[in-house]
């Protein structure tokens, strides 16, 4: 019998194994998802509202459960797996109180005197794929707008995170929501691309992986289904020679090590006009250091270990093919202890358009800090990636800032300040960083019908 182990990647401990779901198990969920479906669809939106609110509520007061399981299961310190639970309460109420507007009927007046209407209606059972990262918020980022709209959800979460994954379920049941509104599949990557091709699944949802999306994508596409990917980033930020130093600095240790560097969002290209340069670098190398490493729980570590040892493994050995091309280690660049998931806070520097920290994602606490002579060589080296997701832009000119950011091909630009995710903006990529958007009103129309209706 095929298991899926939760496992500590900060102590090495087994905690829980699970048996993955048969076949027979993942048809009868998927069927009752359907059957739930065509009662959810037809439940007025104040009681959806209302239950959104409950889900919020069941977060806030059991935080410290949920919390701990997200530490434990993938290493995340103790304050930060709060305020990710926080943020997921945070989404859902933000669902909870605009959703109804953003699914009004929108009313069209015709040139020849004729009326129309566009309402916006479920589709159905709807497919989620999350990543381990931010194992609640991704999820809920997903889940509130999608259950809010009148679908179900079935999660295919990551496999190291299965805790994690139940404990999402749970926090719907104890909302009260009905039956088989979410449920969670412990399901590996086979069983689901064989799911998604189930005429009940409608559409799919993907944050993860270039691989696993292009799969996911590909089998959507080929049974003609929506699906919305929201995949890696290599995010520029760029520090002009008018910038606010030291606050550009404080930030920039903050984007690239919030969740220990493992975040499609978090800053992985420092570009710096070569004036302030050497100012920057320094300013960064001394709040970096000035981070403490501990047990994920302890509640006084700024960091603790990556959320697999063979994660460190790969991120050390992409490290390594770049100071072969030619990159300079200017801090950090210890290897890890072979089957430890810790990892040195690591600096690069110099390097050339040929080494892979130049053209690929580093998961991981690891900063890429490139020289230019000016703005326009600093948008060329934002741009001179295969990703696009987000981008943080530092300069007290905020009319120039505007400008360079209108030039920047990413999902979104940061003036002043560390990307983030927020349920009021919309959230989501370009190029190879995926398509589709999530959040705001933009994210609870991504699977539902505009469906026109003319009054004739």
């Amino acid at each position: 019998m095929k298991v899926i182990q939760s496992i500590n990647p900060y102590s090495g401990e087994i905690l829980k194994e699970y048996p993955l779901f048969s076949e027979k198990e993942i048809e009868t969920h998927s069927e009752k998802a359907q059957k739930a479906f065509e009662d959810w669809k037809n439940t007025p939106l104040k009681e959806r509202s209302s239950l959104l609110k409950k889900a919020g509520a069941e977060l806030r007061d059991n935080m410290e459960h949920y919390a701990r399981l997200i530490s434990l299961e993938m290493g995340k310190v103790i304050q930060e797996s709060r305020a990710e639970i926080e943020k997921c309460a945070w989404v859902c109420d933000f669902y909870a109180e605009n959703g109804e507007d953003f699914l009004q009927e929108v009313k069209i007046d015709l040139p020849d005197g004729k009326k129309a209407k566009v309402v916006h209606q479920p589709l159905g059972v709807i497919l989620a794929v999350m990543p381990w990262n931010f194992p609640f918020w991704q999820v809920f980022r997903f889940a509130a707008p999608t259950l809010m709209a009148g679908n179900t959800a079935l999660l295919k979460h990551a496999s190291n995170v299965p805790q994690c994954a139940l404990a999402i379920e749970e926090v719907f049941k104890n909302a009260g929501f009905p039956e088989n509104i979410f449920k969670s599949l412990l399901i590996d990557s086979k069983a689901t691309l064989k799911l998604l091709e189930n005429p009940i699944i409608k559409a799919v949802s993907l944050t993860g992986s270039e691989k696993a999306g292009a799969a996911v994508a590909s089998t959507a596409g080929k049974h003609i289904k929506k699906s919305l990917l929201e995949l890696g980033g290599s995010d520029p930020f760029i520090v002009l020679s008018d910038a606010d130093l030291e606050k550009a600095a404080q930030t920039a240790v903050k984007s690239r090590m919030i969740n220990f560097g493992q975040s499609c969002i978090a800053a992985k290209r420092f570009i710096v006009e070569d004036k302030v340069y050497d100012q920057f670098l320094d300013l960064f190398k001394k709040h970096l250091s000035a981070l403490k490493k501990g047990d994920p729980l302890s509640g006084n570590a700024d960091y603790a270990c990556m959320a697999r040892p063979d994660l460190a493994q790969e991120l050390y050995e992409q490290v390594q093919k770049s100071v072969n091309a030619g990159a300079k280690i200017e801090q950090g660049g210890t290897a890890p202890t072979e089957g430890k998931a810790e990892f040195e806070p690591t600096i690069l520097t110099q390097i050339p358009e040929d080494a892979l920290a130049y053209s690929e994602e580093l998961f991981g606490p690891v900063a890429s800090i490139y020289k230019v002579k000016d703005v326009n060589e600093a948008i060329r080296l934002a741009n001179a990636t295969e990703f696009g997701l987000g981008g943080s832009l530092w300069t007290q000119d905020l009319e120039k800032g505007n400008q360079i950011a209108m030039k920047i091909e990413t999902g979104a630009v940061f003036l002043n300040s560390m990307v983030a995710s927020n349920p009021w903006l919309p959230f989501g990529g370009i190029k190879k960083s995926g398509y589709g958007r999530e959040l705001s009103r933009h994210g609870i129309l991504e699977f539902v019908n505009a469906k026109t209706i003319y009054l004739g």
